[in-house]
C-alpha cells in the first residue's frame, strides 16, 4: 500500500504544508479581488490625516484638528501606529497600498487562525473546514482599519490562552504584555483583549464551585499576567487616559442605530448565517463534550452580546466558536508525524503564502488607475476636484461616511466625520436627520453656517436644497452635488459665481 512506503509522511507534510500555504493566500486572494471594500473605506481618510499630522508636527494630538464643530474638543489618536504604517504604505503605493496592506492582514490572521486551531485539533481536515468557517464570516471586515490588528492579536490571545490551559502551563503568558503594548498603540478594542484575559484569570475562582473536567492556568500566573498586561497598555502616547476614551466608546449606544457598521447583524448575507451556525455548534459542544467549561462558558456569552449587538464586533463570536469546536470535537485517529509539521513544512507553507500572495497581486493587475476609478464610484472625487479648482471657501458641510475623505482629499475641516466618540450622539443624530430631510433640517446650526455643502446626489438634503433660495448648485455627477452658499459672504458668492465656467474637473492624483 501507498501508506507502507517510506516516504509517504515526508509525502503528506509536504501535501500539507503547501495546502496550508494555499489556505493562507487564498484569503487573500479573495481581498484583493474585492479592491473596492479596501478604497472606498469611509474612514480611511482620517486615519491618513492623523498620521500626516504626528509627522508634520513630530507629536500626538490631544485635541480635534479636523472638524470644524468640535475643533479644540479633546481627542486622542490612540489608532496612532496603525495611522503611521498606513500613511507609509499609501505614500509608497498610494492606493495599492491600502489593498496590499488589507489583504497582508487578512492572510496573517488567517495564519493566526490555523494555527489556534492546530493546537487544539489534531484532524487536520477539522482545522481546515474550522478556519475557513471562521474567516468567511470575518471577510466583511476585510477594510483597511485597524480593527485587522484587533482581530489578529485577539486570534493570538485566544491561541496562547486555550494552550495554556490545555497544557497546564504558563510559559507562553509571557508573551502577553508585548502582545497588549503594541495593540494599546494600533486599536482602542485592545479593552476586549483585556477582558478575555480577566474571564481567564476568574477561572481558577469558578471552579471552586463550577465544576468542570476543563484544566486551567494557575491562578497567580494569570492575575499576574492580567496587571502586566493592564500596565503594558499604558506604554503609549496618552498613559492611562485611553482607557477614557475606551469608556466613551464602549457607553457611546447611540451610534448603534444610527452607523451602520454598529449595527446588530441584518443576516442578510451568507456569513451571518454561517456565524449563527458556528454559534450554535459551540454551545452544542459545551453541552456534549466539554461540559460546560467556564472559560469557553463565559467566552461564549460574552461573544454573543458583542458580537450580536454589533456587526463590526462579529470576530469576537467567529474566533470564540471557533476555537471552542476546535477543542471540543472529537477528532480521528492520528499517526504521530500527521499531528504537527516540521520546521521545513511551517517553512514551506510560509513561502507558498507569500509567492501566492505576490501572484496574485501581479495576476490581478491591480493598478491605481482603475482602483481610483472604483473610488470615484462611490466617494465625491470630481466634486472634491471642482471645489479646489474653483476656489470656494466657507465652512463645509458633509456627510458622516464622507467625512473621512474629506479630511484627507480636501484639507478643510469638516462638519461631521466617522469619529464617533468625537461628535457623541446627539450631533451623529442630528446630522443624520437633517441629510434625511427632517422637519428641523433648515435649522442646523452647522448647515446654517456652511458656506459650501457636498452632497450625496441621492441624499434628502440634496433635492431640498435644489429648491432653497440660499444655496445654488454649481456641479453635479452620479455621485454628489456641490451647494455654494448664496447669500452671506460675499467672497464666497463671487468666487461661486466666478467657477460656474471653470473647466471639466481633472481626477485626484
Amino acid at each position: 500500500m501507498q501508506s507502507g512506503h517510506p516516504d509517504s509522511p515526508r509525502a503528506d507534510q509536504l501535501a500539507r504544508a503547501l495546502l496550508i500555504g494555499f489556505l493562507v493566500a487564498g484569503f487573500a486572494f479573495v481581498c484583493l479581488r474585492g479592491a473596492a471594500e479596501s478604497v472606498v473605506d469611509p474612514d480611511i481618510g482620517w486615519h491618513l490625516r492623523t498620521g500626516q499630522w504626528i509627522l508634520d508636527h513630530h507629536a500626538f494630538p490631544h485635541a480635534d484638528p479636523f472638524s470644524r464643530v468640535t475643533g479644540g474638543n479633546a481627542w486622542q489618536a490612540y489608532s496612532w501606529l496603525f495611522e503611521l504604517v498606513i500613511l507609509k504604505l499609501y505614500t509608497w503605493m498610494n492606493l495599492k497600498g491600502l489593498l496590499v496592506f488589507t489583504a497582508a492582514m487578512m492572510a496573517l490572521i488567517a495564519a493566526a487562525v490555523y494555527h489556534m486551531m492546530s493546537r487544539l485539533q489534531a484532524d487536520f481536515t477539522q482545522r481546515a473546514v474550522l478556519t475557513i468557517a471562521v474567516m468567511f464570516c470575518l471577510s466583511r471586515m476585510s477594510t483597511p482599519r485597524p480593527w485587522l490588528f484587533t482581530i489578529l492579536f485577539f486570534a493570538i490571545e485566544m491561541d496562547i490562552l486555550m494552550n495554556s490551559r490545555r497544557e497546564g502551563r504558563s510559559r507562553e503568558l509571557l508573551w502577553l504584555p508585548l502582545l497588549f503594548a503594541v495593540w494599546a498603540n494600533v486599536h482602542i478594542q485592545f479593552v476586549d483583549g483585556l477582558l478575555v484575559l480577566g474571564i481567564a484569570a476568574m477561572e481558577p475562582l469558578l471552579s471552586r464551585w463550577w465544576k468542570s473536567e476543563a484544566r486551567c492556568a494557575p491562578a497567580r500566573n494569570l492575575w499576574l499576567t492580567l496587571g502586566a498586561c493592564v500596565a503594558a497598555t499604558c506604554l503609549n502616547p496618552y498613559g492611562p487616559g485611553i482607557y477614557k476614551v475606551a469608556w466613551q466608546l464602549g457607553s457611546q449606544s447611540g451610534v448603534l442605530d444610527s452607523v451602520a457598521e454598529m449595527m446588530a447583524l441584518p443576516f442578510r448575507a451568507s456569513g451571518d448565517f454561517v456565524l449563527l451556525f458556528l454559534a450554535l455548534a459551540a454551545a452544542g459542544v459545551l453541552f456534549r463534550y466539554r461540559r460546560l467549561a467556564p472559560f469557553e462558558t463565559l467566552m461564549l456569552a460574552t461573544a454573543a452580546i458583542l458580537s450580536f449587538r454589533s456587526r463590526r464586533d462579529l470576530w469576537v463570536m467567529a474566533i470564540t466558536a471557533g476555537a471552542i469546536l476546535a477543542a471540543g470535537l472529537p477528532s480521528r485517529p492520528q499517526k504521530e508525524y500527521q499531528k504537527n509539521l516540521p520546521g521545513w513544512a511551517l517553512a514551506l507553507s510560509a513561502m507558498t503564502a507569500i509567492a501566492a500572495f505576490i501572484a496574485s497581486v501581479a495576476l490581478l493587475h491591480l493598478n491605481n488607475g482603475r482602483l481610483q476609478a472604483m473610488l470615484a464610484e462611490k466617494m465625491p472625487v470630481q466634486a472634491v476636484e471642482v471645489v479646489k479648482e474653483r476656489h470656494y471657501g466657507g465652512a463645509l458641510f458633509n456627510t458622516y461616511d464622507w467625512g473621512g475623505f474629506l479630511i484627507w482629499n480636501l484639507g478643510e475641516p469638516v462638519s461631521i466625520d466617522g469619529r464617533a466618540a468625537l461628535y457623541g450622539d446627539k450631533l451623529i443624530d442630528r446630522s443624520r436627520h437633517t441629510w434625511s430631510g427632517g422637519p428641523k433640517w433648515a435649522s442646523d446650526p452647522d448647515l446654517e453656517s456652511a458656506g459650501v455643502v457636498i452632497a450625496p446626489d441621492d441624499a434628502a438634503l440634496t433635492q431640498l436644497l435644489r429648491t432653497d433660495e440660499d444655496f445654488e448648485l454649481t456641479y453635479e455627477d452620479k455621485v454628489a452635488a456641490v451647494f455654494v452658499r448664496k447669500k452671506g459672504d460675499r467672497n464666497i458668492a463671487e468666487l461661486s459665481r466666478s467657477g460656474s465656467g471653470s473647466a471639466a474637473p481633472r481626477r485626484l492624483p
